[in-house]
């Protein structure tokens, strides 16, 4: 009745009658080797369907270890449930075998959290979670399941439609701030996009590229953003923020009027507060009225579904828009000079492997491919976002909000259930690919075709790069020393493995490696001195962006 094709999860004690029947079911169960797992994949399932993902877990341990993947999937607004047992009813609170309060654990990470009391309200909470996770603004929602609630009988009354008193959200954009986010779009002489990961999970992907092209506005995505706009657009600026592209973060600091769709102005793209788009009008667009004026005071807020505000706003604007296109010529070739300026060359660096590289030739060999790519959390997510181009929304799967390593093979897993017949890569780090890297056996029992990408540095990139920067290079428990043969341990799981060692090998290794049968490892030993650039520092504005610094790898 949801239109639930796939669960994701792990069984025990408190959910084996829901089991027990499952084998009768059309559900697809896939049994991931880790409860986490099983969330993170439902979440890359749901962010390449657009539908929910769903997990079944066990009460207890099988529980808490989806509270990771539950405040990820709330933070980065997907929409999620989770059906978790619990303990039958009259036990709850005497301390029985596998009880936790895993509604009130999670009631401060999810959107939206129950207790079913009584078999008889299973069906209607059953409805309400759906609703709540994939309206309005999506998020997670749990539902704990008391054994004998599981087990007992009553009449099946499904609902048909769902109104909640408290809960109403809010998808139309009201006219008079549409008039007034119009006058203010005309008006201005260097107007900057900021688009967010709502552009995609709204689908306002299209009108957000007519808007652009109507008025020729420059386009900034967040990192949970990208594919929302075309990557390879003439008017796209990459990415902002702390490891943002040099011509967007100096754009949006020199724009006299920032359009905000479906972004939440998070501190990682705003760097210092007081400081961001400090000459710019601010136009914010988002379902959720709590996201505004929450970290930056608005001009023009607009509470409405990103797709129906800027189809509104289009309409208003009319086909042929009256706005200064001298001026809006002279801002454009004032961000091409940005470009230039900020543009990173590492190609003079020769051995070892430098990282960018990787990315780059993968982006080359897959191009024309839509290929999906999911990220784990490091700077090798940095430099994907940075070197990889996403023309289509819902290819670009990476944890933004809570930046959770080990999320990226388990998304990938969720991704090629949701599309068996995309090209699905992770892009992890040597590090948070062993985070869940027992996810390796359901890929291969379930046969799923995941080709892994690991950049090998030998260390825990991102937190020794700060190190190095501004703790002395003291490098205090991030290097990890030879770690696994992930090319063995690729065999030893049933998968294909590659290795390159030299820049001459990265090519062929990724021919092989894609065009293999089947799950596969690629991994690359690389740089172990590359840093991401650019980079802002803790506490500055994002214009004040540390300088490249070609530095040859084997020195710091």
């Amino acid at each position: 009745m949801e239109g639930v094709e796939v669960v994701f999860g792990y069984p025990g004690a408190t959910t084996i009658d829901i089991h027990h029947y499952l084998l009768d079911s059309p559900l697809r169960f896939v049994m991931t080797r880790h409860e986490q797992a099983a969330i993170h994949a439902a979440e890359g399932y749901a962010r390449v369907t657009g539908r929910p993902g769903v997990a079944l877990v066990t009460s207890g341990p099988g529980a808490t270890n989806t509270v990771t993947g539950l405040a990820a999937a709330n933070m980065d607004s997907i929409p999620v449930i989770v059906f978790c047992g619990q303990v039958s009813r009259m036990m709850i609170g005497n301390d029985a075998f596998q009880e936790v309060d895993i509604v009130g654990i999670t009631r401060p990470i999810t959107k939206h959290n129950y207790l079913v009391r009584d078999t008889e309200s299973l069906a209607r909470i059953v409805k309400e979670a759906f609703y709540v996770a994939t309206t309005g603004r999506p998020g997670s929602v749990l539902v704990d399941l008391p054994k004998d609630v599981i087990s007992g009988q009553a009449e099946f009354k499904y609902p048909g439609k769902i109104k909640l008193r408290a809960y109403q959200p809010h998808l139309e954009p009201h006219p008079k701030q549409v008039a007034k986010a119009a006058e203010l779009i005309l008006a201005a002489k260097k107007p900057v996009l900021y688009a967010g990961g709502g552009v995609i999970m709204s689908g306002a992907s299209e009108p957000l590229l007519a808007l652009a092209e109507r008025l020729n506005i420059p386009v900034t995505n967040t990192l949970m953003g990208l594919g929302g706009f075309p990557g390879t657009h003439p008017l796209f600026l990459g990415m902002l923020g702390m490891h943002g592209l040099y011509q967007a973060n100096r754009a949006v600091q020199e724009c006299d009027l920032l359009i905000a769709v479906g972004a939440r102005f998070d501190d990682r793209v705003t760097g210092r507060l007081d400081q961001f788009a400090r000459q710019a009008k601010i136009i914010q667009i988002d379902v959720d009225p709590t996201s505004i004026h929450k970290r930056v005071t608005t001009d023009v807020p607009l509470v409405a579904d990103a797709r129906l505000a800027l189809a509104s706003v289009l309409e208003l604007l009319g086909e042929a828009p009256d706005y200064d296109q001298a001026a809006r010529r002279e801002w454009l070739a004032a961000i091409e000079a940005w470009r230039a300026e900020g543009r990173i060359d590492y190609h003079h660096l020769f051995e070892p492997i430098q990282p960018q590289m990787v990315i780059e030739t993968l982006y080359q060999k897959t191009r024309g491919r839509d290929a999906v790519i999911t990220t784990e959390v490091g700077q090798h997510q940095m430099w994907t976002a940075q070197y990889y181009s996403f023309d289509r929304p819902r290819r670009f799967l990476s944890s933004g909000g809570l930046g959770v390593m080990g999320f990226g093979l388990p998304a990938a897993m969720g991704a090629q259930v949701a599309d068996p017949e995309a090209l699905v890569i992770c892009v992890a780090g040597d590090g948070s690919i062993l985070m869940n890297i027992q996810e390796m056996v359901t890929i291969v029992e379930e046969k799923l075709p995941v080709k892994t990408i690991i950049l090998n540095n030998g260390c825990l990139g991102m937190v020794r790069q700060w190190q190095q920067l501004f703790y002395h290079q003291r490098y205090a428990n991030t290097i990890l020393g030879p770690g696994p043969d992930f090319v063995k341990l690729a065999e030893a799981f049933g998968a294909k493995g590659f290795r390159a060692v030299t820049p001459e090998e990265v090519g062929p290794v990724l021919e092989r490696g894609l065009a293999a049968d089947g799950p596969v490892v690629m991994e690359f030993i690389v740089c172990q001195q590359a840093l991401v650039y650019p980079m802002v520092a803790a506490g500055r504005e994002i214009g004040d962006m540390l300088p490249y610094v070609a530095e040859i790898c084997g020195q710091d």
